[in-house]
């Protein structure tokens, strides 16, 4: 498997406290994305300013050349690293890191389950992305371990995958987390790189093979300022999910924490300089979902201490 890293102590990706495991690689390209890190399936090496120290000690061990100290910081030029990992192991403060490291299945599963003692009854592990549904396969031999050693388990997907993918990973998974971003498929296109069609689709097919277990589905749309915050998106939302059978529908407001992530990777984020949603316009869209009859719909996040 293709690792990110392991998020411990998690609140938000699933019932109770657990264990997230982002993985690399993701067929969407959300121009908001939160994890730009995580998009590309290749490993990537990352130079973080506030840990460095100056020394100068990475640009001197790179055999190929391809880091270079100027008055910005250290600049790496991807098209010469061959990521041989040498300015990671020169850095004697961590200011270079290798995005992406290869694990077994095994050698992920028992790093879990050393979590397993503050799951309690509720939490478990998420396998979260990128897109973890590009490494089904190995997720469900993964999610099967994690079933016999009793630890609860989760599935965070964009949707944008083969069904069956579904089928390899559901005898495995406890709760489903399914995004639905936008509902008009232009819109989709033009802020993820992909349409929503499939997405779509795949979520009626989990549908139908949930409809007489106990799994749980939770439904997560990003709210994302002048991009996915319109009354129509959430009113097509709303009306696609009528009749269908979900345990929550999460609206997660946009934050910026990540602002350090795209400097990191020396690409212009388009809301770098956005600000964060209101409580009030968060709570006007949560009424326009719950006048469509919805139940158990809530929205998450912080928001801005200034209401407008």
């Amino acid at each position: 498997m293709i690792i990110l890293n392991f998020q411990r102590m998690s609140t938000e990706d699933g019932p109770g406290l657990r264990t997230t495991l982002f993985v690399k690689g993701c067929p969407l390209s959300c121009e908001w994305c939160h994890n730009p890190e995580s998009i590309s399936a290749k490993r990537q090496n990352e130079w973080i300013a506030v840990r460095c120290m100056g020394c100068g000690a990475c640009v001197k061990g790179c055999i190929k050349g391809a880091l270079t100290a100027t008055a910005e910081g250290i600049i790496i030029d991807r098209a010469k690293c061959v990521l041989c990992g040498a300015c990671v192991k020169n850095c004697p403060t961590g200011a270079i890191e290798t995005k992406g490291v290869e694990m077994t299945v095994r050698e992920v599963f028992n790093e879990l389950k050393k979590d397993k003692a503050y799951f309690g009854v509720n939490g478990g592990v998420t396998l979260s992305g990128g897109e973890i549904m590009m490494q089904a396969t190995e997720a469900a031999e993964l999610l099967k371990l994690l079933k016999a050693e009793g630890i609860g388990t989760a599935v965070d997907t964009s949707g944008m995958c083969k069904r069956e993918d579904f089928d390899k990973v559901f005898d495995y998974t406890d709760v489903f987390l399914y995004d639905i971003k936008h509902i008009d498929d232009e819109t989709h296109k033009r802020l993820t790189g992909v349409s929503n069609k499939q997405i779509l689709s795949n979520f009626d097919y989990l549908q139908q093979k949930i409809a007489d277990t106990d799994k749980q589905l939770w439904i997560r749309t990003p709210i994302i300022p002048s991009a996915t915050d319109t009354d129509e998106n959430v009113a097509g939302i709303a009306k696609f999910l009528q009749g269908k059978r979900f345990t929550r529908w999460e609206m997660c407001a946009f934050n910026n924490l990540c602002r350090d992530k795209y400097e990191r990777l020396y690409v212009d984020w388009k809301y770098q300089k956005t600000q964060l949603m209101t409580k009030k316009r968060m709570n006007e869209l949560l009424d326009i979902a719950n006048n469509a009859g919805l139940k158990n719909i809530f929205w998450t996040g912080a928001t801005r201490l200034q209401e407008e």
